[in-house]
């Protein structure tokens, strides 16, 4: 039998057990305005490749490429990606640089059910160019509780 005073040393552990959470449409647009200092973002220049329809959200593999010269005077200086419905919504950022070579990203990711993936990259120039993906995930990650 649990007694009063056990109930009350153990209800303050209660407070504190995770509670499934999701990033939303709203906290993704929030997270770009963080990364792009509430800059338009332009669609082109990027491409984002990840598999529409992935079986197992475990470990999705994805890659951004972004069409630039990568000189000194015109290079990518970040991509970042961002998600909808993981549980927070800035997936990575990548800080490059004109010696790069390429302006590229692969890694892959946790994905916790379908959901919308957005690629960002921050050119010398000031200017935020962008791709998105809809990706439908069979076999959820990120399983929280």
């Amino acid at each position: 039998m649990i007694t009063p005073r056990r109930l009350f040393l153990a209800a303050p552990g209660l407070l504190l057990l995770p509670r499934a959470a999701h990033a939303t449409a709203e906290a993704m647009a929030e997270a770009v305005r963080g990364f792009t200092g509430g800059a338009p973002v332009t669609r082109g220049r990027v491409t984002l490749d990840i598999s529409p329809l992935v079986e197992n959200g475990n470990t999705v593999p994805l890659s951004v490429v972004v069409d630039s010269p990568m000189t000194a005077a015109d290079h990518v200086r970040a991509i970042a990606v961002f998600n909808e419905r993981n549980p927070q919504p800035h997936v990575i950022t990548a800080q490059l640089g004109p010696r790069a070579g390429r302006a590229m990203l692969a890694t892959h990711m946790r994905l916790a059910t379908s959901q919308r993936l957005l690629a960002v990259a921050s050119l010398s120039d000031g200017s935020f160019w962008s791709d998105e993906a809809q990706v439908v995930v069979t076999l959820a990650a990120c399983i929280e509780g």
